[in-house]
């Protein structure tokens, strides 16, 4: 299947107003892109009459793109109006599927005319490709060797043929960027189109969902929003943002039943802190570090799969730990119980992976939940910082535990509001378990007697000793990790432009090559979260409040 774009008139139809088409894109059926053609955007109407027949057909245009689902009073697909009408259409699409409101014969007719007038607007630009200038040919004749021209031309634009014949013309930079944001920006809309129609998702909690990539991300207003449905909505659109569901052909059906299936877990006891909330809010919290560290791109596809469904997991049916007294049992419990649910077919997400896919997942997901264990905090800390003394390569299993682990004690290190809320949830299950021992005549374990635990107190010894030294070790983890990548991703990027820009000057001359020494520099809004709210629980404890109010 391919499948062409026009960028510039997708997104500014939006908005009202037509314009020749920026770039035309080319997405295959594994959703690879290709630049296909850039127009000319500096051309103006000149005719008057012109103008004013195209508002008409604009107007009439939208009318009847809206009115019903028909293709038969659709313009032709070689018209000129075509494309803007199949641009507005494919909106009003989107929105009935949203609404649930579309037939498959319906979507089923228009998409079938959309393909055609994307593929009578390829054909002809594709005609126009070589007798067409572009702005790569503007650039000054020395700005740029020939072979990076070339290989600018080549990989983002198509236009070897044109290279090929006007061999002295050379490549605008502004233009590459362009056509690298466009791809950008279609392959997210094509993204969004090809898995929407799977699982749907409220518009007011998909515009709450935009934020996932904050780090202080608000998971009980998408709880609200959701109607108690958080981890469902949030571990789709993770799943979906690493394209997971398209790569393993994770049913739909299949995922919203194994999705649900979650929640019910997360909520059968009740719990006021381990709930699906908690279970969608580390989620998120993994997702920050992978994406904004970029250690996702140390990874392969099925480690990053695994990394987020053991964070979906890693509290399933999360119970008092009063009932057990035996080392990680809790967390042996969410696992067992988590690979008892996906061997249901309703609910196996991970049918089409091969048995060695399915071994390496299952071994990753085991060693993941089960660092959640609070008992082998101090271990695991101790373990980590020994790997990093070492020059050796630090285990993907040891350094994404390490990460889930830090994400599973993370509220301290969010924004206050979120950090006191939780704060208060935990307390209150805590509680909740002391309680159930003075029933039984058991001595409270500590912070479980709501009438004599010091809130302020707690938190901060809890900053002090667990959190805050914590992240500071997975932040040396991510460093190391991360530096060498980086460093050699600058350097072949450098040398590949070095090659390229010295390779006609005099190689007699004393010319060093371009500088490496750009630094990796890792996010941290962590650090100044925790010492804010430190400071607040200071105060709180000089003032003798020990409540969380």
């Amino acid at each position: 299947m391919q499948i062409i774009f026009c960028y510039e008139k997708l997104i500014l139809c939006e908005q009202g107003r037509i314009r020749p088409i920026f770039q035309s894109l080319l997405i295959t059926g594994t959703g690879s892109l290709t630049v296909l053609k850039r127009a000319n955007s500096k051309s103006k109407v000149t005719s008057t009459t012109s103008s004013r027949t195209s508002s008409v057909v604009s107007t009439e245009s939208d009318s009847y793109a809206d009115v019903d689902l028909g293709t038969e009073k659709l313009p032709a697909i070689d018209t000129p109006e075509a494309s803007h009408v199949c641009s507005i259409r494919l909106r009003h699409l989107l929105r009935r599927i949203q609404k649930d409101d579309i037939s498959k014969q319906d979507l089923q007719k228009n998409i079938e005319y959309a393909a055609s007038v994307l593929e009578t607007v390829y054909i002809d630009e594709t005609r126009r490709l070589c007798d067409e200038d572009d702005e790569l040919s503007e650039v000054e004749p020395d700005a740029v060797p020939s072979e990076v021209r070339d290989w600018l031309a080549l990989t983002f634009t198509r236009s070897m043929s044109n290279i090929k014949r006007r061999g002295e013309e050379k490549p605008k930079f502004r233009s590459v960027a362009h056509a690298i944001r466009a791809g950008i920006m279609v392959d997210r809309i094509y993204r969004r189109l090809s898995s929407s129609a799977g699982l749907h998702v409220p518009p007011h909690v998909l515009l709450l969902l935009k934020h996932l990539d904050d780090w202080s991300f608000d998971v009980f207003a998408v709880n609200s929003a959701a109607d108690g449905h958080a981890l469902k909505f949030v571990g789709y659109e993770l799943l979906q943002k690493y394209d997971l569901i398209t790569k393993y052909k994770i049913s739909s059906s299949q995922l919203e039943n194994f999705l649900l299936a979650l929640e019910t877990g997360y909520s059968k006891y009740k719990n006021p802190y381990h709930n699906l909330c908690h279970g969608a809010d580390v989620a998120q919290t993994v997702h920050y570090v992978l994406s904004q560290s970029k250690l996702a791109h140390w990874l392969t596809d099925l480690e990053v799969f695994a990394t987020l469904i053991a964070a979906l997991i890693h509290d399933f049916e999360h119970t008092v730990a009063l009932l057990y007294n035996d080392r990680a049992v809790l967390e042996n419990h969410h696992i067992s119980a988590s690979f008892r649910l996906l061997k249901q077919e309703e609910h196996n997400i991970l049918s089409n992976l091969s048995r060695e896919e399915y071994r390496e997942f299952r071994a990753l997901v085991i060693d993941m939940v089960l660092a959640t264990d609070m008992s082998f905090h101090f271990q695991q800390i101790k373990n980590m910082k020994n790997l990093l003394s070492m020059p050796e390569n630090i285990d993907k299993p040891k350094a994404l535990s390490l990460v889930l682990h830090c994400a599973d004690i993370s509220h301290p290190a969010k924004e206050w509001g979120l950090h006191q809320h939780w704060t208060e949830l935990l307390l209150e299950e805590f509680f909740r378990q002391g309680d159930r021992e003075k029933e039984l005549g058991l001595p409270f374990s500590p912070l479980c007697d709501r009438n004599s635990t010091l809130v302020a107190e707690s938190q901060i010894g809890f900053i002090d000793f667990i959190v805050d030294p914590s992240f500071a070790v997975m932040t040396d983890m991510l460093e190391k990790v991360l530096t060498p990548l980086h460093q050699q991703n600058t350097r072949n990027i450098d040398q590949a432009i070095t090659e390229e820009v010295f390779e006609k000057s005099d190689r007699s001359t004393n010319t060093s090559p371009l500088s490496t020494s750009t630094t990796y520099e890792l996010k941290k809004p962590w650090s100044e979260c925790l010492q804010i709210n430190k400071a607040r629980w200071k105060e709180r404890a000089a003032k003798g409040l020990y409540l969380i109010k």
